[in-house]
């Protein structure tokens, strides 16, 4: 009997290309991957690995079975899915990942209110950016993943995952009064290069100001970016809901989606139902 635990890792072979890769993101040691898959070897009977120059690739049996492993993993998430909707109880694990401002204006209020409403459900929240996040939810690590899309740096999301567009969040220009247009020479603080955040300054700074900016300072925590400010040492972009309600700002053409990723067989599964209404209940006006 082939155990579902090795063909993830073969499927997950077969995605990324290479066993360091896939140690990284299930967070195994290579020399661990490396000995499940030859249990796995050993299960098929058959070779399903082999070297190619300094790293391996799979076997014509082996890309057989990688193409199974997707298929049987989708449908035991979905039995196990589909069992806890017949049960219809709201208990288990509740594993939440969210972006930091996320995480404090949407996912901390949502999991303090299940405490109340969901008392079985066990929630976990982690602070990730989606560049990390929606990894770990195709893996299964995660149940739920809140995310954002800038429009100048867009994701392509997995067929086996299902977004829910949850709010717009505008742009705002913090740190001058002057037009966009006007600041070519203001020296600019941003995330690091190809974070959503850094992507989008740049875009907007090209497409509405008609310049590339100078980004002198580097963090991927907008605090970091409106001490600068606060101290006339920098100029940035940040989204409305990152910012103090009494913050001066001046709004940009263009803006962020907020949104919440779960597996697609996870949508009847009351505990991810349940996440998800806690949720949008902490969205303005709801």
């Amino acid at each position: 009997m082939l155990e579902l635990r090795r063909l993830r890792l073969l499927s997950e072979l077969h995605e990324r290309g290479t066993i360091a890769a896939v140690a990284d993101a299930l967070r195994f040691t290579p020399s661990a991957v490396s000995q499940q898959l030859a249990m796995l070897e050993r299960e098929a009977g058959v070779k399903l690995i082999e070297k190619a120059g300094r790293g391996v690739r799979l076997t014509d049996p082996g890309l057989v079975l990688a193409e199974h492993a997707n298929a049987l993993l989708q449908r035991a998430a979905l039995a196990e899915a589909d069992l806890a909707a017949a049960a219809n109880e709201i208990a288990g694990r509740g594993r939440v990942a969210a972006f930091q401002s996320a995480a404090f204006k949407l996912a901390l209020p949502a999991i303090d209110r299940l405490r109340t409403t969901a008392p079985r459900l066990r929630c976990e929240l982690v602070e990730a950016e989606p560049e990390v996040a929606l990894p770990m939810l195709a893996l299964g690590d995660l149940d739920v993943v809140i995310g954002d899309e800038w429009d100048h740096h867009t994701w392509r999301l997995s067929d086996a995952l299902t977004r829910y567009p949850l709010l717009r969040d505008p742009l705002m220009l913090v740190g001058s009064d002057r037009p966009l247009r006007e600041l070519k020479d203001a020296h600019w603080a941003a995330g690091h290069p190809g974070m959503s955040w850094e992507e989008s300054l740049r875009g907007v700074c090209r497409e509405h100001g008609g310049f590339e900016p100078d980004i002198r300072h580097r963090s991927n925590d907008a605090n970091v970016a409106l001490a600068l400010a606060a101290r006339g040492l920098a100029t940035t972009l940040l989204p409305r809901l990152v910012l103090p309600d009494d913050l001066p700002a001046t709004p940009v053409p263009s803006s962020r989606t907020i949104y919440a990723v779960i597996r697609t067989t996870d949508e009847q599964r009351p505990s991810t139902r349940a996440l998800l209404a806690a949720i949008r209940d902490q969205l303005p006006g709801s």
